[in-house]
């Protein structure tokens, strides 16, 4: 698999995105909320990829940038779907193949030596809104606070422009990597509407308490770690670790 230049690879990923659309609506059915919902997520989407790719200096897409455009793609269409309500087994399907394929990026990328922080960030925010698409489905069922689970990671991003320190490289945690796992198969569990109500509550709390101590340990480390004097810390490709969620 080659790389792919940055206009052939965006116009690939609007017309996947727009094929994916026109699939759903034509096989499960997609209302207005639906396509409004996916719409705006296959232009913002898009413009947000080509901003960050010419700010990161990036020309074109990698061979794992290209599995994690085809993940960004799953992304929009489940985000349609929840958006239009009602369609559980295609959400779950949805997000269980892109939750799936978060397996095969990090792989594919060592595998052919095209690791960069540009595409650890772009897997990265795929993840994190994955989380939030499926956090606001869950929440349908079980309440408001299930979307504590989506929303926490894009808090934790604001209040680093409160608190420099929090924007500081965090190390490398496989820990961190399989809380945020977690995360997904809990709430694609939760949104197959298969288990009992108190058995969707018991794994979204213990899987919420888990990724409060996730962030909270991170949390601590960093104010370990923070400078007692001095400029902010630069907030650059941190995220790369306390991504995902």
């Amino acid at each position: 698999m080659r790389a792919v230049d940055e206009r052939s690879a965006l116009a690939a990923g609007a017309c996947a995105q727009t094929a994916a659309l026109v699939g759903i609506a034509v096989t499960v059915g997609l209302g207005t909320a639906g396509w409004v919902a996916g719409l705006t997520y296959l232009v913002a989407g898009t413009a947000v990829l080509a901003w960050a790719m010419r700010r990161a200096g990036h020309s074109a897409l990698g061979p794992a940038d290209l599995v994690t455009l085809v993940r960004s793609v799953l992304i929009g269409t489940v985000t349609a779907l929840v958006a239009d309500g009602g369609h559980v087994w295609p959400v779950v399907a949805l997000a269980s193949v892109a939750l799936a394929l978060d397996l095969v990026d990090g792989p594919v990328a060592r595998g052919t030596r095209t690791e960069s922080s540009f595409g650890a960030r772009f897997d990265m925010e795929a993840d994190a809104f994955l989380i939030l698409v499926l956090s606001v489905h869950a929440a349908l069922a079980l309440g408001p606070w299930v979307a504590v689970i989506g929303v926490m990671r894009y808090a934790f991003v604001l209040a680093g422009r409160a608190a420099p320190w929090l924007r500081a490289p965090l190390p490398p945690s496989h820990m961190r990597k399989v809380v945020a796992a977690v995360q997904g198969v809990a709430l694609v569990a939760v949104s197959s509407r298969l288990l009992p109500h108190w058995g969707a509550v018991a794994v979204a709390v213990g899987a919420l308490a888990l990724l409060v101590w996730s962030f909270g340990r991170d949390a601590v480390c960093l104010w370990r770690r923070r400078p007692p004097v001095g400029p902010a810390a630069p907030a650059a490709d941190t995220g790369s670790e306390r991504g995902g969620v």
